[in-house]
């Protein structure tokens, strides 16, 4: 019985393209960096290194382990030295990364009502983005749709998780940490690369077709659409916390 629901956030809850955010965010980013003398052009060659560093990660580690190592590498820092640009980044989530949330296209209530249905039907909600950052920036981001952390029966980020989408592991991690089988849960998310690979573990899933990555044919996805079209689709789920669903 399906019991679980895994939510991507960009380009599903977040309804933005991935070229406008990472335009947005890495002008932002950098600029806050270029006060504490780091380059520009560096800091984003480091950015995409970084990521490929945590993309490649074999769980051993957690990705913000595989991020700062890169990093440190690059620029030559110290422990300390990486400490204070830790810090400084931290700030910046909480602070000017608010103003890339301006690029979100308006949804009206959807997701934050799709999240409040579904966990007052019974399932369990987790929200299975691609954890390449940290817990602040969740924070931050949930914010633009009037949902938060809490809200979610676990939020991957890149501090307590060692893979990345499209591995498998990094679902594998998920239903462990939750405590289900993958054939319990439902995978919601934008990307046919490394959201709807979900399906290889015997996942249902739900193609978010707003901002689409990736190139297939839809009609391998009987379940998909908008945000707006899957708060619908949720209304309509049967409610497990009713006798009648326990007993099948």
């Amino acid at each position: 019985m399906l019991t679980t629901i895994l939510l991507d956030l960009d380009g599903t809850l977040l309804t933005m393209s991935q070229d406008d955010f990472i335009g947005s965010y890495f002008k932002l980013l950098t600029a806050r960096l270029d006060l504490l003398g780091f380059k520009p052009r560096a800091v984003i060659d480091t950015l995409w290194k970084g990521t490929a560093a945590m993309v490649q990660n074999d769980g051993t580690r957690p990705n913000s382990a595989r991020f700062w190592d890169r990093f440190a590498a690059d620029f030559g820092l110290d422990a300390t030295q990486i400490a204070e640009v830790r810090l400084q980044c931290d700030d910046f989530y909480g602070r000017e990364f608010h103003e890339v949330g301006a690029l979100n296209a308006p949804t009206g209530d959807a997701p934050a009502r799709a999240v409040r249905t579904l966990k007052a039907k019974g399932y369990r909600v987790a929200l299975a983005t691609n954890p390449i950052f940290p817990a602040v920036a969740l924070d931050t981001r949930l914010s633009w749709i009037g949902l938060k952390p809490s809200d979610f029966a676990l939020c991957t980020h890149y501090g307590n998780i060692g893979y990345c989408k499209p591995n498998l592991e990094y679902y594998r991690e998920v239903c462990r940490r939750l405590g289900v089988q993958p054939q319990q849960c439902m995978m919601v998310g934008n990307s046919i690369r490394e959201d709807m690979c979900a399906a290889t573990l015997g996942m249902e899933t739900y193609l978010v077709t707003g901002y689409i990555e990736g190139e297939g044919d839809l009609t391998a996805f009987p379940h998909r659409g908008s945000i707006g079209d899957f708060a619908d689709f949720v209304a309509a789920m049967p409610d497990i916390n009713s006798d009648a669903a326990r007993r099948e």
